[in-house]
C-alpha cells in the first residue's frame, strides 16, 4: 500500500509541476499586473515599485523561481518575506536570514480585493463541496439503481427507457440545462416549488447579522449538476453488470441456490463496480473543483463562481490559484481511486 501511494503521488507532483508551468506561462501573456491593480491612473513611481514587489523586474526565469518558491509547500523564505506574506508554517533558520520552510503554499494576494487567494478560496470552498456531494448522492443512488434495474431487465421497456434517459443526460450540456432548469422550476413553476432562481448556502438575517443555512436553494443546482454523472454511471453500470452477469460464477451462485437479490448485489455488483468508481471519482473531482457555469447561473458562492468573477475583473492571481486547486483535487481524488479498487474488488491486489 505504502509503495503505490508513493508511486502515484510521485506521478502527481509530476502533473502537478507541468500544471504550473503552463499556468504561469499563459498568464504572463496578459496584460500588465501592475496596471490591473493601479488602472489607468497609476503614476509610473507607483508602477516601479508593485513591479518590484511582484518581481515584474526580473527576467521570466527568475520570476517563474520566485512563483514555484511561492506555492510549493517547501521553500526558502527571508524574515521579512515571511512577515509580509504572512505565511504559515515551520521555519528552520539556514544562514543570515534565510529560513527553510515547510509552509501552506502562498498563492498570492487577488489584485481586486488584496486578499490572500488561499482565504478567497477557503471562503468558496464549503459550498462548492456542499454542493458536489449532493450532487454526486443524487447522481450515485439513482444511477447506480438505474444501471441495475435495466440490467436485470434487459430488451425491456425499462431497459430501453434507461439507455435513452441516459443517452439524452450524457448529450446536454451542463450550462444549458441550468439554464432550462432554472427557468422551469425557479420561475415558471415557482409558485408550486417555492425554488428560486438563484441563492447561496446560507443567508445572512437582517437583523443580527448571523448566517442561517438555506438548503432549499441546493435543489436545482445539484439536480443540474447530477445529470449528467447520473447518466454516466447508468451506463456504466448496465454495461459492467450485463457483462458479469453473463459470467461462469453467477451461474454458479444461481446452481448453490442463493437468492437473486444476494447474486446481483453481493456477487455480481462487487465485481462490476471498478468502471463505476472510475466514473464517480473523476466526476466528484470535476464538481469538487468547481462548476464555473452552474455555480454562475444559480448565484451559488462556491469556486466556480469566484473564479468566472475573478476572470471577468481579470483578477488573475485567483485563476491561477483555482486551477492549480482544481489540479491537486484531482490528482488527490485518482489516488484515492486507486486504493478504493482495491477494497472493494476482491479481484485486484494492491501491491
Amino acid at each position: 500500500m505504502l509503495q503505490l501511494l508513493i508511486k502515484k503521488l510521485g506521478y502527481g507532483v509530476l502533473i502537478l509541476a507541468g500544471v504550473v508551468t503552463v499556468v504561469f506561462f499563459i498568464f504572463q501573456a496578459f496584460g500588465d499586473p501592475a496596471r490591473m491593480l493601479l488602472g489607468q491612473t497609476g503614476d509610473k513611481k507607483t508602477m516601479d515599485n508593485i513591479r518590484k514587489e511582484l518581481y515584474l523586474d526580473q527576467p521570466k526565469w527568475k520570476q517563474f523561481v520566485f512563483y514555484v518558491n511561492d506555492i510549493s509547500p517547501i521553500s526558502i523564505d527571508t524574515k521579512p518575506e515571511i512577515k509580509e506574506k504572512g505565511l504559515r508554517g515551520f521555519f528552520i533558520p539556514v544562514g543570515g536570514s534565510e529560513n527553510f520552510a515547510i509552509k501552506i503554499p502562498y498563492l498570492r494576494r487577488s489584485y481586486q480585493t488584496k486578499k490572500e487567494v488561499t482565504e478567497v478560496l477557503m471562503e468558496a470552498l464549503p459550498g462548492t463541496i456542499i454542493l458536489a456531494f449532493a450532487a454526486m448522492l443524487f447522481a450515485v443512488i439513482f444511477g447506480i439503481s438505474l444501471g441495475i434495474l435495466a440490467a436485470v431487465k434487459q430488451n425491456t421497456w425499462v431497459d430501453t427507457s434507461s439507455v435513452f434517459a441516459s443517452v439524452i443526460g450524457i448529450s446536454a450540456p451542463s450550462f444549458f440545462m441550468a439554464i432550462v432548469i432554472a427557468y422551469l422550476f425557479g420561475l415558471v413553476l415557482h409558485d408550486y416549488t417555492g425554488l428560486s432562481l438563484t441563492g447561496s448556502w446560507f443567508n445572512i438575517n437582517e437583523v443580527t447579522g448571523q448566517r442561517y443555512l438555506t438548503l432549499q436553494n441546493l435543489i436545482l443546482p445539484a439536480l443540474t449538476l447530477g445529470i449528467r454523472p447520473l447518466a454516466i454511471i447508468t451506463q456504466l453500470t448496465r454495461s459492467s453488470m450485463l457483462d458479469v452477469m453473463s459470467q461462469d460464477y453467477i451461474r454458479t451462485a444461481y446452481a448453490k441456490g442463493l437468492s437473486r437479490h444476494r447474486v446481483i448485489y453481493r456477487h455480481a455488483l462487487r465485481n462490476a463496480i471498478n468502471p463505476v468508481i472510475t466514473a464517480i471519482t473523476g466526476w466528484f473531482a470535476e464538481l469538487l473543483a468547481g462548476a464555473f457555469f452552474v455555480e454562475y447561473i444559480f448565484g451559488w458562492k462556491g469556486i466556480g463562481k469566484v473564479t468566472v468573477e475573478a476572470l471577468e475583473k481579470l483578477d488573475y492571481p485567483v485563476v491561477m490559484g483555482s486551477v492549480l486547486f482544481a489540479a491537486t483535487i484531482f490528482v488527490l481524488i485518482n489516488i484515492l481511486a486507486d486504493v478504493l479498487y482495491g477494497i472493494i474488488d476482491p479481484r485486484v491486489k494492491i501491491k
